[in-house]
């Protein structure tokens, strides 16, 4: 029932005319030996492919795969803890069907963080920050060292500094701010204590 409550709020997102219709798209897998619930496919729009892929444990959702655009490569990959809740959204940034970048969410449903595998071999090399779906910061380790030696903040859209461990120490030594007309100006801080001085 929990399975059938799940692609119902899915059917009533997607707009679907009625319930007992997508019921005929969706198609239940089970596992041979013990009769539990392990697949459901669905075709979300009627058009006879499946584009939706809700791996189950029984009556427990644990991940849903979906194929939007229907190119056969999946485009979107959820994650649902044990108590039903998403954990977690994995994304093809190239939308070829890798999942390189998951986004973590807020009790309210807002993005809270997104961590990205630049180079695609699943090592996090990127993660940004939001507030309210807007990005405020990112953090990077741009040399793959495994330590972050590159630090951004934004004023809005608008990138506002770029700070930058040129010494890998751990903190940044030079870093380049931002004023709102474009304008750039470079910063150092030589002693490592967080006090950055304009570079004259």
């Amino acid at each position: 029932m929990a399975c059938v409550l799940l692609f119902a709020q899915l059917i009533s997102a997607c707009g679907d005319k009625s319930e007992s219709d997508a019921k005929k798209r969706i198609e239940p897998v089970y596992d041979k030996k013990t009769g539990r619930l392990t697949l459901l496919k669905y075709d979300s729009n009627g058009n006879g492919k499946v584009d939706t892929w809700s791996y189950m444990d029984g009556a427990r959702v644990v991940r849903i795969e979906i194929d939007k655009d229907e190119d056969g490569k999946i485009d979107r990959w959820e994650y649902y803890a044990p108590d039903q809740k998403l954990e977690k959204v994995g994304l093809s940034r190239a939308n070829d069907g890798k999942e390189d970048a998951w986004s973590y969410f807020n009790a309210d449903g807002s993005i809270a963080r997104t961590e990205i595998s630049s180079k695609r071999d699943g090592k996090i090399d990127r993660v940004e920050f939001y507030d309210k779906n807007v990005m405020t910061r990112a953090e990077e380790d741009s040399d793959g060292d495994s330590k972050i030696d590159k630090w951004e903040t934004y004023d809005g859209t608008r990138l506002a500094s770029v700070a930058f461990d040129t010494t890998h120490r751990g903190t940044p030594d030079r870093r380049l701010v931002y004023s709102a007309d474009g304008q750039a100006r470079v910063e150092v801080d030589a002693k490592g204590d967080g006090h950055f001085v304009p570079v004259k």
